[in-house]
């Protein structure tokens, strides 16, 4: 399986995703790199998919996915409501252009 490292070790990526992630469900949307949201994309398909489901043990796994359990309760009640009859595809990627200090391509990650 191949995946981006984003030059940082196991540790500091999950740290990263998982604030990513945070941030992502409470706002909706959010601005950053297009290497991050490329990644953060298939992380927060498979979280919405598992709110759908909408079990104890898919709450758990979001709860250990995610660092604030009151995304995981929007992400439960509002967003898997929301997407109730879609099957997938529940993100936008949209290029913003370069970031203006480093040229890195910059991008607005949303929901559908």
């Amino acid at each position: 399986m191949s995946y981006r490292k984003l030059g940082r070790n196991s540790g500091a990526r999950k740290a990263l995703f998982t604030s990513i992630l945070t941030s992502f469900f409470r706002y909706g949307r959010i601005e950053t790199t297009e290497a991050k949201a490329k990644e953060i994309r298939s992380l927060a398909d498979k979280l919405i998919t598992l709110a759908k489901r909408g079990d104890l043990s898919a709450r758990r796994q979001a709860i250990a996915a995610l660092s604030d359990e009151d995304v995981v309760r929007k992400l439960f009640s509002e967003t898997a409501a929301k997407y109730a009859d879609r099957q997938g595809g529940y993100t936008r990627i949209l290029k913003l252009g370069q970031r203006r200090g480093d040229a890195a391509p910059m991008v607005i990650i949303e929901l559908v």
